[in-house]
């Protein structure tokens, strides 16, 4: 198998039937009698990494009814600040869509059962209703909570709960949960792949989650890198130093070639369409007009923060492997600029939170063995090191150049003809951040600093 490419991958199918109890029991049981790292215990595939080898089932029963739901919001509902003709011709059958929401029946999630499987297809079904009944809402002349009805909000927050994930649409429920074969007696491939939920219905909105599926199967080579690592017995020794010194070097391979699916952007995801259409149906909770779950308990508080790329774990375990210091807790060199400072330092940490339970598991293993040291006290494995830093911080420049694109460029201009133009999306605040709610430039220049700040220099 071709485990370089990630068009072609065959996957290895996880106990999908585990339920969550006896899945954790399992992982936990297992590292306390070896001290053996595998990615495994931490739902994480040796030839897909954190994407999933196998699609989530439909929900059955009495909840296919959320299943029916999402189905038919897909032809009727439109983003609410769209002014456009086809957007004003459904408004009436968008009405009706989330008054049949409100009058549903209050099903209790308690009776999907333990199956990790599906308790996340149910958090897929539910954030992306989630996200078309508040999305689709016309705009309100006085800004004001927004209300989510009981018969949602509630089996939406039991769900989340059971999974240890907010209630809110995340990359997870976007990417890794949001497809189905073409064929399923075919393999794994982005040819072989249909994405089930497209909010905007658009190409681009299309080629976004198969760059980041393309990113996330690529990135599976890099976490049998760590897992080679983390095994080690002794680094010191002559044949694990000259095997990390392999394994760094092909590393930067990896991430080049990540730096170059990045870059694809520009060839699959038209720009404007991308930001004027299709990332306002990720957006979360706005201070301005908060998302209000009738029937939480009082005082709640949950992160709503919206599906962002940055929620990725792929390259979360990246930064971790190379030891990035994006909480600036560590004195390097050179210090930190004013403009460093006043970024979010905490940004990755709070991206964390939207990962599933279990990726965040393997995030916090892979962070007790650190590379770095190993580096340290190995000089002849500095350049390998280095090279593999500079490697990423090329990736954050590159990121930096899309976010522009993307992004703060696309906050200067105007909505689409077809959406009303000028006249849609009228005083919304700063339209530059990235839609986890965070200034873009920012925190993409932060970590671009940070991971420079990773090289090691010379004594």
């Amino acid at each position: 198998m071709n485990v370089s490419s990630p068009l072609h991958i065959v996957g290895r199918l996880l106990d999908s039937s585990a339920d969550m109890t006896a899945y954790r029991t399992v992982r936990s049981d297992l590292h306390s009698a070896s001290p053996r790292f595998s990615g495994r215990l931490f739902d994480v595939n040796p030839d897909t990494g954190f994407f999933p080898s196998q699609p989530l089932g439909k929900l059955r029963g009495e909840y296919k009814l959320w299943e029916e739901a999402l189905d038919s919001a897909k032809g009727v509902l439109k983003l609410g600040e769209d002014r456009g003709e086809e957007a004003r011709a459904k408004r009436a059958a968008g009405e009706m869509w989330r008054q049949r929401v409100r009058n549903w029946p209050l099903l209790d999630a308690a009776r999907l059962g333990e199956k990790l499987s599906v308790l996340r297809r149910a958090h897929f079904v539910l954030t992306c209703l989630l996200h078309y009944y508040v999305h689709s809402l016309p705009p309100s002349p006085t800004k004001g909570p927004i209300v989510i009805p009981r018969p949602l909000s509630i089996p939406l927050l039991q769900v989340s709960q059971k999974i240890d994930m907010p209630p809110i649409l995340t990359f997870a429920d976007i990417v890794l949960w949001n497809w189905e074969f073409i064929d399923a007696e075919q393999p794994l491939s982005l040819s072989n792949m249909r994405f089930l939920t497209l909010f905007s219905g658009t190409e681009a909105e299309k080629n976004f989650y198969a760059l980041s599926v393309a990113a996330e199967l690529r990135g599976a080579e890099m976490l049998q890198i760590f897992e080679r690592f983390m095994n080690l017995p002794c680094p010191a020794e002559r044949s694990a130093v000259a095997g990390v010194a392999r394994d760094l070097e092909r590393l930067v391979t990896v991430i080049n070639e990540l730096s170059d699916i990045l870059q694809g952007a520009r060839q699959t995801i038209d720009p404007h369409t991308f930001y004027w259409t299709v990332r306002p149906w990720w957006n979360g909770s706005d201070p301005a007009a908060p998302w209000v779950f009738e029937g939480a308990p009082p005082n709640a508080s949950f992160d709503l923060g919206g599906a962002s790329a940055g929620q990725s774990s792929v390259m979360h375990a990246l930064d971790i492997f190379l030891d990035v210091d994006h909480a600036l807790k560590e004195t390097r060199q050179p210090p930190p600029s004013a403009e460093n400072r006043r970024a979010d330092t905490t940004f990755m940490e709070k991206m964390r939170r939207y990962m599933p339970a279990e990726h965040r598991a393997y995030l916090a293993q892979l962070a007790k063995r650190s590379v770095r040291d190993a580096v340290l006290r190995t000089p002849c494995l500095r350049g390998p090191y280095n090279a593999a830093v500079e490697a990423l911080k090329r990736f954050r420049d590159g990121h930096i150049r899309i976010g522009t694109l993307y992004i703060i460029s696309q906050a200067r201009s105007t909505p689409p003809a077809s959406m009303g133009g000028p006249e849609a999306f009228q005083g919304d605040g700063d339209r530059s951040k990235g839609t986890g709610g965070n200034p873009v430039s920012t925190l993409l220049k932060a970590g671009r600093d940070a991971t420079q700040r990773t090289v090691l220099r010379g004594d």
